[in-house]
């Protein structure tokens, strides 16, 4: 029997544990969250190095690149080291991938109206393969990376502006504590209460965009009680999250993290089954061995229509 857990600085509330069969290979998952604590995710991983498997690195990016250079996130790659000799993943080599056929697939196959539509897309940094497809799909971009990075209300417009601002921006924002980026632990909870309260920012972007797109926490910030008819696109959400999107109006959502016998999980987890399923040194792995995977599992986007 494989062995996988990821290992989060998301909340614990979310913990999971599970038996799955994937191609006829039982594989136990666990999800482990420690609420924001960086010492306890590298405790967990050192003491769980070469009795697993893989690891998945949840509720923080190891890295983002940009040109083909790769930004390490200081925390990230520290908790990372614990592991050793077992592979660590957070979900990347799977999700450009994945996004990318789950954008298309939704626009192609599902038909929802969202080709030559206004995007707002509030990160692609770390969702290359979405903003990809929405731009080939002739898709209007609005990215938010320097809105939601700084708080200053700078839209960029191009992949490639985003590309050129990483050489100047990602130096030092890498070697901050990655809960200055991003919401971690029970901060993602107490984020969405308090946004409840304070003066939502952005509004224009959210308001004039049709497809609300990227990681949730991110959208979910300073997103608008009404969202009539828009679409939104993004990662792993709960059962309540699809509740209050359908309440606030959503035509559709879409998570581009399948569902497996009933259950989704997170890009960082499902990359670490896949190494475990290939079962080959993680350097030895190509892109051919994860596309062949993915086409045996047929990972499918899930789609919510509300109306």
């Amino acid at each position: 029997m494989k062995h996988v857990v990821s290992v989060s600085i998301g909340s614990s509330s979310r913990n999971h544990s599970a038996r799955i069969t994937l191609l006829g290979e039982e594989i136990l998952v666990e999800r482990i969250g420690t609420d924001g604590d960086v010492a306890k995710a590298k405790q967990l991983i050192g003491e769980l190095k070469d009795k697993v498997d893989a690891f998945g690195l949840g509720g923080i990016d190891l890295y983002l690149e940009a040109k083909g250079r790769k930004y390490y996130f200081r925390e990230a790659k520290n908790i990372a080291a614990m592991a050793g000799d077992t592979p660590v993943v957070d979900g990347t080599g799977l999700k450009s991938r994945v996004e990318y056929n789950a954008v298309m697939s939704v626009a192609t196959e599902w038909g929802l109206p969202i080709a030559g539509k206004d995007v707002f897309l509030v990160c692609v940094f770390d969702r290359i393969g979405m903003g990809l497809a929405f731009e080939e799909l002739g898709c209007r971009m609005t990215y938010g990376d320097l809105m939601f990075a700084t708080g200053i209300p700078i839209p960029l417009y191009k992949i490639s502006s985003v590309h050129a601002l990483a050489p100047i921006v990602m130096p030092w924002l890498t070697q901050l504590p990655f809960s200055w980026v991003y919401p971690t632990g029970k901060s993602q909870r107490a984020n969405r209460d308090k946004a409840k309260k304070r003066k939502l920012k952005f509004q224009q972007y959210y308001n004039r965009a049709h497809v609300l797109a990227g990681d949730f926490h991110y959208i979910y910030r300073h997103l608008p009680e009404r969202i009539d008819g828009k679409i939104i696109v993004t990662n792993t959400v709960t059962e309540d999250d699809v509740e209050d999107i359908g309440r606030r109006g959503a035509h559709a959502l879409v998570t581009t993290s399948p569902e497996i016998q009933g259950r989704s999980f997170g890009a960082n987890l499902m990359e670490a089954m896949l190494i475990a399923l290939i079962d080959k040194p993680i350097d030895e792995i190509t892109d051919e061995d994860y596309d062949d995977m993915m086409k045996r599992l047929d990972l499918r986007p899930r789609v919510v229509m509300y109306d």
